[in-house]
């Protein structure tokens, strides 16, 4: 006999895990077949219900309304490499739109790590969904890259919206972001005009898509200006200070130091910053140096840096307000993305070159 029948006969109530024994099935798939929520089959909720009935389970009102709860608890899930310096603005202006909008929408918001380097990173986002911790995700970078992921919620049909997702993931889940290849062609169009033929570019991690689009935007620019790519010094940092630092100083000490210096994120340009002052050169008649996402602190160093404001908080708000739309209709995402403006911010760091 299945456990479930074991319990009924032992005399004692049956419980949530005695139903989800009998029909064979996860106990986070009872408590969601009996709460009526969506993403549960009509054969699975059937079948529990049977099950249910067959034992004489009573649901604990507390459960329930546990439940009820669990249904408005919302997830971020951050994902950085947890033995790497942290990037100093992105992660904290995800959450700060993310949870705005939720306390509009009336939402709970938890903010979780999983380690980048963790080898059951995705298992853990579905655990969560298992475990009925939450009724739906937001998946940055680069949670947001992952197609196999991305398959799997799609497949058992969990609710998630992304942050600048992928290509392949575009085409599985609903997200949002803005034309991250456009902007990095932006910005070198501006460096080019300025004069600069000499560049460097700071990459960000490898198989990053919105830092790689970045840097597609940049060689397409340079492409059309008639500039052969390999003339361009190219290092890969983290997005850290300290690899801006790094990476910096090797340009700089670099047989032909660049007129310019463009990087994939502000924390590594301000690293790069910090070496050029440490060399005592003089930004930007010596070196221009140029970032991207318009963190506060580029406009708090000297000189300030001339970057690409990425609206954060307005693309997580994007993401957070679209999950509560699925979660509320109770209907599998489908694809959709919604592009959020940008636009270039000039700034003392960036002048002709003196040479």
């Amino acid at each position: 006999m299945a456990s479930g029948e074991g319990g009924a006969e032992s005399g004692r109530p049956a419980t949530i895990d005695d139903v989800a024994a009998l029909a064979g099935v996860a106990r986070a798939s009872v408590s969601r077949a009996l709460n009526d929520q969506a993403n549960v089959s009509a054969k699975m909720r059937e079948r529990v219900l049977r099950a249910a009935e067959a034992l004489n389970y009573r649901a604990n009102p507390q459960a329930r309304s546990l439940a009820s709860r669990a249904s408005k608890a919302l997830a971020l899930i951050n994902c950085p490499a947890l033995d790497a310096e942290p990037n100093s603005y992105y992660f904290a202006a995800l959450e700060l739109g993310a949870l705005r909008a939720a306390a509009i929408a009336g939402f709970e918001l938890s903010t979780l790590n999983v380690d980048a380097n963790d080898p059951r990173r995705g298992e853990k986002v579905i655990e969560l969904f298992e475990s009925g911790r939450t009724a739906g995700v937001i998946l940055p970078p680069p949670l947001s890259d992952d197609a196999a992921l991305a398959a799997t919620l799609v497949e058992r049909g969990y609710p998630a919206v992304c942050i600048s997702p992928s290509d392949a993931v575009r085409a599985l889940l609903p997200g949002a972001g803005f034309d991250e290849q456009a902007a990095g062609k932006q910005i070198a169009e501006r460096v080019l005009a300025k004069g600069h033929s000499r560049l460097g570019y700071l990459l960000g991690i490898e198989g990053h898509f919105s830092a790689e689009k970045r840097f597609a935007g940049f060689l397409e620019a340079l492409a059309e200006a008639g500039l052969d790519p390999d003339a361009v010094t190219v290092l890969r940092g983290d997005f850290s200070f300290r690899s801006g630092v790094e990476l910096g100083q090797a340009m700089l000490d670099g047989a032909e130091r660049p007129t310019a210096l463009i990087c994939a994120n502000d924390d590594m340009a301000v690293g790069a910053l910090f070496a050029a002052h440490r060399r005592h050169l003089v930004i930007p008649d010596d070196i221009s140096i140029v970032g991207f996402d318009d963190a506060p602190i580029s406009g708090r160093i000297w000189p300030p840096l001339t970057t690409v404001h990425q609206p954060i908080r307005r693309i997580a708000a994007s993401a957070l307000d679209q999950l509560v739309e699925i979660v509320l209709r109770g209907q599998p995402p489908r694809p959709r993305f919604e592009t959020i403006g940008y636009h270039l911010v000039e700034r003392e760091s960036l002048a002709p070159p003196r040479d």
